[in-house]
């Protein structure tokens, strides 16, 4: 891949250091000691987005709001950090960390007394677990106690067809995809850093779930499981689509299986004349807004960064990427 197609171009003279580092080292593939890498490295605690999300801290690590409040919260306020490749080691993420796994491992979601079990089947909201898990693997966290026991927990729930589930209706047997991709991804980078055995085991069913739906069809019918599934966004939060689902099979090493080529078609087909994406709706407001406000604003209208960067790293695994 060349620094001549011109949505790297684009994405390299971003304002944002996150996204011109993970272009230089995700796309292009410069070495961690390349001069450029280590620049747009050491800008990003200061960049504009993570300076806005660490905005506010409170001594114990939190930001006055419930941990999950969309999309304000700390929650996701370490995936965001996570997302934008914070350098690990930052005095305020491990407060963060803390402030996040006290309620990840609290009674308000029935871990102190056991999760919610129906018909056999573990009832829980895993992305929210698997989103965690990714964050503190990415932040340089993996080898710690309380996280290998989050990713314990959350192999303990898999269902049996390779997925997650929050329904708590006893005839629901089939899992979710909006609780499936943040398992995948969290387990993912898990075994990508600790080399953990079961992770790779239950990783390798998360991506056969997907796989078998060819990432957004029915099994029984083929027909699209939703139209949301084909929209592209950033963030993406709790909701699948099949970029999300992409880019959780690739952090996996599952990318290319065959049946991952039709979501594969579908993202390279979204790709403008110029080389870059939009993003296909939104889920977050910008700072400010009556309601769904995010700490940061993503981009709204026009060529999307974060889009664009996520469909040119799932294009770069299978090799897709042509120069131009």
């Amino acid at each position: 891949m060349s620094s001549n197609d011109p949505a790297v171009s684009w994405l390299l003279t971003s304002r944002d250091p996150s996204v011109r580092y993970l272009t230089l080292t995700e796309i292009l593939g410069n070495p961690a000691r390349d001069s450029h890498v280590l620049a747009a490295r050491r800008a990003i605690p200061k960049g504009a987005k993570v300076r806005a999300l660490l905005s506010g801290q409170r001594r114990d690590g939190g930001f006055g709001v419930h941990p999950y409040s969309k999309w304000t919260g700390g929650f996701w306020r370490l995936v965001a950090l996570a997302e934008l490749a914070m350098p690990p080691g930052d005095p305020r993420i491990g407060p963060l960390a803390d402030h996040v796994l006290a309620w990840l491992e609290g009674h308000r979601r029935g871990l102190t007394t056991g999760p919610v079990m129906i018909g056999k089947l573990v009832r829980a909201h895993a992305t929210q677990d698997g989103f965690a898990l990714a964050a503190f693997c990415l932040l340089g966290m993996a080898r710690l106690h309380r996280v290998r026991r989050l990713a314990e927990r959350i192999i303990d729930w898999q269902w049996p067809d390779g997925g997650w589930n929050c329904d708590r209706n006893p005839a629901a047997k089939h899992s979710s995809f909006h609780e499936t991709h943040g398992p995948l991804w969290g387990l993912a980078e898990f075994h990508r850093t600790t080399g953990d055995r079961d992770a790779r085991r239950a990783l390798l069913k998360a991506s056969e779930f997907l796989l078998r739906h060819r990432l957004f069809r029915s099994e029984k019918t083929g027909k699209v499981i939703h139209d949301s599934f084909l929209k592209l966004r950033f963030p993406p939060y709790w909701h699948y689509n099949v970029l999300q689902g992409l880019w959780a099979l690739s952090r996996a090493g599952a990318l290319k299986d065959g049946r991952a080529g039709e979501g594969i078609s579908l993202v390279a087909q979204k790709r403008r004349p110029d080389g870059k994406w939009r993003a296909g709706g939104y889920y977050w407001n910008p700072p400010g807004a009556r309601y769904h406000c995010d700490v940061v604003d993503w981009g709204r209208g026009g060529p999307n960064e974060w889009v664009t960067l996520r469909a040119l790293r799932v294009l770069k695994a299978v090799g897709l990427l042509e120069e131009r």
